[in-house]
């Protein structure tokens, strides 16, 4: 650009602009990816102890001559360290790089899996599994809502229900009536899933008439739950929830042996009888035969919040009995979640807890979803 400075005393207020900005320019088109990725390795992964460009997470690097914009592909939608991820790779780039770009972190994720793609369950990554040493303790209200946080934070999950003798997850999503279809791939025939709430709902309860009851020895009840596990076409599901039936016995090992289960929660009350059980059940996971890797320990009914006084707590079966059975096992205490008149409301009437926005209840699943899919990544890892 020439200027004619006789007649324009302005341009020359304006050059030393227009130096700094062809500088700056020219500073602009010299930053390379390799220093992006250079600067993004020193951010790293809160749970997995590594920094993010050697666990290939940071993708699509863009560079103009204001703004430097790069995806970091978290391990699972429902990473509850999504904030501190993005903030220090924003330090990172301003520190190691240049502190006067506009810098765009784009947050998306690929959930991790150990189980191969070939395998007895095709179109699923993470299997995990949901015990319970004695009926009656809330195993699948823990289940249905689960698998619903797990949902609403934008992961694909499959709910199977593998109570065979109480198969009680069709109550709990308002599906008595419905009855699956089925659908040929090759000439075998498999059961396409009910759809609810972004859920893929499996149970023996759409196959058997209400009321009727399923008598049915160990092992017959083990290969019918094998072939619905099987024969269900699950679609790229990150995250399949499957509802055990209390106890210990023949299914629970079918389930744990035949299936690539990435994990288990063991679901308890507080009191020193559900306990007892439940030390069981989690003491089953790590026997030599089956090897399940225990994800954590949930306290149902841990205490009672009177509506008339929201803070105070009574622990009507007793307090902390969760916190030690996850203590003696070396693993999280992953919710205590309340009893409250709402939740039974809601699995009475089929509207699960997790779906009222805003509640309480609702914020504790979200908190147990995220340390869920916490550890399931640290596992995978």
């Amino acid at each position: 650009m020439l200027w004619n400075f006789s007649k324009s005393t302005s341009a020359l207020k304006l050059l030393p602009l227009l130096c700094c900005f062809e500088t700056y320019k020219a500073q602009s088109m010299q930053i390379t990816e390799k220093e992006i990725l250079q600067a993004l390795s020193h951010v790293e992964e809160p749970d997995l102890k590594r920094d993010i460009v050697s666990l290939n997470m940071v993708r699509d690097i863009q560079i103009t001559e204001d703004k430097i914009s790069f995806t970091v592909v978290l391990t699972t939608p429902a990473c509850p360290l999504k904030e501190i991820i993005r903030n220090a790779c924003e330090n990172a780039i301003r520190h190691f790089v240049n502190g006067h770009f506009v810098i765009e972190v784009n947050m998306t994720s690929q959930v991790t899996s150990k189980i191969n793609t070939s395998s007895f369950l095709k179109g699923v990554k993470n299997i995990i599994g949901i015990a319970s040493g004695k009926g009656g303790v809330g195993k699948s209200t823990i289940a249905a809502n689960l698998a619903i946080s797990l949902a609403q934070m934008g992961a694909r999950v499959g709910l199977l229900d593998a109570d065979i003798y109480g198969p009680s997850i069709p109550i709990l999503l308002g599906l008595e009536e419905e009855r699956p279809l089925a659908h040929s791939i090759n000439g075998k025939d498999y059961i396409v899933p009910i759809q609810k709430f972004g859920l893929q709902v499996m149970s023996l309860g759409f196959l058997v008439p209400a009321g009727q009851a399923v008598v049915w020895r160990g092992p017959m009840a083990s290969k019918a739950i094998m072939q619905m596990a099987g024969d269900t076409q699950w679609e790229n599901v990150d995250y399949l929830i499957i509802d055990m039936p209390p106890g210990t016995g023949d299914i629970h090992i079918s389930l744990c042996q035949q299936l690539p289960m990435t994990g288990a929660i063991v679901v308890t009350t507080p009191q020193t009888v559900a306990l007892a059980d439940a030390r069981k059940a989690a003491a089953m996971f790590t026997m030599d035969s089956i090897k399940v890797p225990l994800i954590g320990i949930v306290e149902n009914m841990s205490y009672f919040c009177p509506p008339e006084e929201p803070t105070k707590k009574y622990y009507i079966f007793g307090k902390d009995g969760a916190k030690q059975l996850a203590e003696e096992f070396n693993v999280p205490l992953l919710a205590q979640i309340p009893l409250v008149e709402e939740i039974r409301n809601g699995s009475d009437m089929g509207i699960p807890i997790a779906l009222i926005a805003d509640s309480p209840q609702a914020k504790a699943f979200e908190n147990l979803a995220m340390l869920t899919a916490q550890r399931i990544s640290i596992l995978n890892a």
